[in-house]
């Protein structure tokens, strides 16, 4: 099944009392619990939620493009859920899973608010925090490639680069239509917005992603062989092998959040230019250990100094799959605490 299949909400007609998100791809109440139980007990209503939270987990992330705030929503959902279910003269809710979304959905967007005046004071470049897998998760089987592709996608890091440039309304309505399949009727009402109004935001947010969304996605073991010979050339200081990965027009997006020595204070562009920069902050590290992992879905690598995590990098790669356009690389340590 797809994951759109698994992610496709009924319409949601409860009374709006809260707002949350919901988490993962593989979130189903499964039989008997297409209606919220409205006993007040908590032990049902965590078993409704604990059902739904990975759904949760992953509209919300992908809407900001934090773990941390993440799961504050998700705790400030399961709070205003909890609430619901206990109240005396709490009535039937048909639709867990549509009221979950839109609780979840809601608490993103007035997060929004506080996360862009952070933005405001942050120190060099910006980037979404990483989301780690514990393994380096082996090709998927022919036959789920195209699936895969498409989930992994809608949370790379290249994609929530570009959904940072749209307007949290306008990313809402994005990641509920075009990741998760949601029509544009379910959109209006989570957002409690009119179908028209929810139209011409998803017109406006795809106009302004599909130019610079990307393109493709590799074979993900050539993905991880281009990782692990980057890497190879970035620490064995071999700039000729380094300048053959590199495309032309490369950019190193590093994000240090003014608190790592290893990230600059602005992009950099160009082959060379990253290339010398890059072997020359390579050469004054010394001991880092790598690792390889899944982030956001592409094959990636974690650096640990002294078992500590130092740096997730992940790169972006040309069609041809044979050369490197974007790096990635977040060493701010407010964002990697979770890689232990």
């Amino acid at each position: 099944m797809s994951e759109r299949g698994h992610l496709m909400s009924e319409p949601a007609d409860e009374p709006d009392t809260g707002r949350a998100t919901g988490a993962g791809p593989d979130a189903d109440a499964g039989p008997g619990r297409d209606a919220s139980p409205g006993t007040g007990t908590v032990d049902a209503a965590t078993d409704v939620f604990v059902d739904h939270r990975e759904l949760l987990f992953s509209l919300v992330y992908n809407m900001l493009g934090s773990v941390a705030d993440t799961e504050d929503v998700l705790q400030e959902t399961w709070l205003a859920w909890t609430v619901r279910n206990a109240a005396a003269d709490a009535g039937l809710i048909e639709s867990p899973r549509a009221y979950l979304v839109r609780i979840a959905v809601n608490k993103a967007l007035s997060r929004q608010a506080a996360i862009s005046k952070r933005r405001e004071t942050y120190v060099g470049t910006w980037l979404p925090e990483p989301l780690v897998s514990t393994t380096d998760t082996p090709p998927p089987p022919e036959d789920e490639a195209a699936e895969r592709a498409e989930r992994s996608e809608s949370v790379s890091m290249a994609m929530l680069v570009v959904l940072e440039t749209l307007t949290p309304l306008e990313r809402a309505v994005f990641v509920l239509h075009e990741v998760f399949g949601y029509a544009h009727t379910e959109t209006a009402e989570i957002l409690g917005r009119s179908p028209a109004a929810v139209r011409q935001l998803a017109h406006r947010a795809r106009d302004h992603v599909q130019p610079r969304r990307p393109r493709f996605r590799p074979d993900p073991l050539v993905h991880r062989r281009v990782t692990e010979r980057f890497l190879d050339a970035v620490f064995g200081g071999d700039l000729t092998a380094l300048m053959r990965l590199l495309a032309p027009d490369v950019t190193l997006w590093a994000d240090g959040g003014g608190k790592s020595r290893a990230a600059g204070p602005r992009p950099v562009h160009g082959r060379d230019h990253v290339a010398r920069l890059l072997i020359s902050r390579a050469t004054a590290l010394e001991g880092l250990a790598v690792k390889y992992r899944q982030v956001n879905g592409d094959p990636a690598a974690v650096l640990f100094s002294d078992d500590a995590p130092f740096a997730v990098m992940v790169l972006d790669l040309t069609p041809d799959g044979e050369q490197v356009r974007d790096i990635y690389n977040v060493t701010n340590p407010d964002k990697l605490p979770h890689l232990y």
